[in-house]
């Protein structure tokens, strides 16, 4: 299921949360204008490389939690996690309150960012993408609006079907594949996809957000 757009009406522009599409955009510009040769001296000194944590010579190593965050493997990587994070980052910056936001996003990257290198320290494989950072959204969303309507996109063979569904069967789901899928790459690069980074962002935002949200905000709305 691929959501489109959910029907949980914002109070204030969420002007971060459109900032922060804007930053990963320009840095993913700014990648692929790089020369091939260039890239991968790009990415050792920005991605979040696990193994280098406990022994790399590279100064930039304790900032590459949160550079990461701003990297992106390609295009539809990048599409992916913006989706995400416009649909339900809105929400929840209308929630937080524009300030306190900015650092939830960025501290349930860093729990995300945590939790793959606990399961899998010493791993060669650069960790980049904003999913770790976005996750922390979802998880927030489910604990914030579980009941609100989120319009999806099923493809099936070659038919699409459109249709609308509750936010906490959806996160649900996504979150219940980001486990199993986790499991099932204990001990290698799960192919490449960081898999406890999106659980660990998820719990961290779940955890976090009744300390960020405005006090007028409940929980379970």
């Amino acid at each position: 299921m691929i959501p489109l757009r959910d029907d949980n009406p914002t109070r204030t522009f969420a002007f971060i949360t459109v900032a922060l599409i804007l930053a990963n955009v320009a840095v993913f510009l700014y990648e692929v204008t790089l020369p091939p040769e260039v890239v991968p001296a790009f990415f050792a000194d920005f991605a979040l490389t696990p193994a280098h944590l406990t022994g790399a010579r590279n100064p930039n190593v304790f900032a590459t939690p949160l550079t990461s965050m701003f990297l992106h493997g390609g295009w539809m990587h990048l599409i992916g996690n913006m989706l995400y994070l416009w649909i339900f980052g809105n929400n929840i910056e209308d929630a937080c309150g524009h300030i306190r936001f900015i650092f939830f996003y960025l501290l349930a990257g860093l729990a995300a960012a945590g939790a793959q290198i606990a399961i899998n320290p010493h791993s060669t494989v650069p960790m980049v993408g904003a999913s770790g950072a976005i996750s922390g959204v979802l998880g927030a969303y489910l604990l914030l609006y579980p009941r609100a309507r989120v319009l999806v996109m099923l493809p099936i063979f070659i038919f699409i079907r459109f249709f609308y569904v509750p936010a906490f069967l959806l996160l649900l789901v996504w979150f219940g594949m980001q486990l199993l899928s986790g499991w099932a790459t204990v001990g290698n690069d799960g192919g490449g996809v960081a898999f406890w980074a999106h659980i660990g962002g998820f719990a961290a935002g779940m955890m976090l957000i009744p300390f960020f949200k405005r006090r007028s905000v409940r929980l379970f709305q």
